[in-house]
């Protein structure tokens, strides 16, 4: 992993964690595999703990490891880190995905409870007007009250999403072509197609991964099934979304948006986005930031003990998975 990474998920503490349980081989992380110290270190590696700016572990970094048992990853998808070979030599593989999960599913809630209340509405008036206004008035239209909240895939995070909704007042829907009506309804949510998400929902919630099949997936037709006025919320990939579709939604002032991620990422300086009020942009942070990064190391030197121990993954990564993940 980078060493900025790397210096934001170990504490001193979980260094010592981590001293305890292994041997540390080479202390210092790794961002380069090809490099004289970092094939010297794989030598002697059985284990791989990986991180954000951790280099693609190919056949080379392999044929330099050859007594690699295991790979701990303490973010979420490994589509970039780990490939076949992994699995064809019987290397385990270990993801953070669903502890990643956490922020995203938390700040997709946040934003969906507190643009449906009308906050970035309210703060863009209360700036204009700066003094006393009839503020029951002026945001009558808003409120979470029996609102429709769509939820597109069943991820992680999706699933998260939908435990997080169910105490509050929403109609949930959830679009997932790879989950029977039973699960959805068992998650708290109707089954419905994608453009019947569209069409019904007063906010729209992306969760789906970012695969060939899924890119604009909301394209200009799906948008323009969303009811006026409708919030799009998207934590996923902004390929999700078709980037120009979209912005000609939002400059018309016809839809509203959350993005905390977009196509490409990071926007132009001109893009509009940027300064519209009806859309609060943020750059790509809803995941582990700040002292969430501890909890994805935690969560590492738990899987690290089990696997010392002799015990398997807590959250397996499987070869066949990675078809249908981001």
């Amino acid at each position: 992993m980078s060493p900025e990474v790397a210096a934001g998920l170990f504490t001193p503490n979980a260094m010592e964690r981590l001293a305890g349980l292994v041997e540390l081989v080479h202390p210092a992380p790794l961002d380069d595999l090809t490099t004289p110290t970092a094939r010297a270190a794989l030598e002697r590696v059985d284990v791989l703990v990986t991180g954000w700016g951790c280099p693609l572990i190919d056949d080379r970094a392999l044929a330099a490891a050859p007594r690699l048992r295991a790979v701990v990853h303490t973010a979420g998808s490994v589509k970039g880190i780990v490939g076949a070979e992994c699995w064809r030599r019987g290397i385990e593989v270990s993801s953070a995905v669903q502890i990643n999960a956490l922020p995203v599913a938390e700040y997709t809630l946040a934003v969906i409870l507190l643009a449906n209340k009308g906050v970035l509405d309210a703060r863009e008036r209360y700036r204009r007007l700066r003094g006393p206004a009839d503020w029951h008035a002026e945001l009558a239209g808003y409120g979470n009250y029996r609102r429709t909240v769509g939820v597109i895939g069943a991820s992680r995070v999706g699933r998260r999403v939908l435990e997080l909704l169910r105490p509050h007042d929403f109609q949930v829907l959830l679009a997932d072509p790879f989950l029977a009506d039973a699960d959805a309804q068992a998650l708290g949510a109707e089954p419905v197609g994608l453009d019947e998400l569209c069409a019904r929902s007063d906010v729209v919630s992306v969760h789906a991964p970012a695969l060939p099949e899924t890119r604009h997936l909301l394209d200009g037709p799906r948008l323009a099934l969303m009811r006026d006025g409708a919030l799009l919320v998207n934590t996923a990939r902004g390929s999700l979304v078709d980037h120009d579709a979209l912005t000609r939604e939002l400059v018309s002032g016809r839809l509203r948006a959350v993005l905390d991620v977009t196509e490409p990422e990071v926007l132009p300086p001109d893009s509009p986005l940027y300064d519209l009020p009806n859309v609060l942009l943020t750059p790509h942070v809803a995941g582990s930031m700040g002292n969430e990064l501890h909890r994805l190391a935690d969560f590492a030197l738990d899987e690290l003990q089990r696997w010392c121990g002799g015990l398997p993954f807590s959250a397996p990564v499987t070869a066949a998975e990675l078809g249908q993940q981001a």
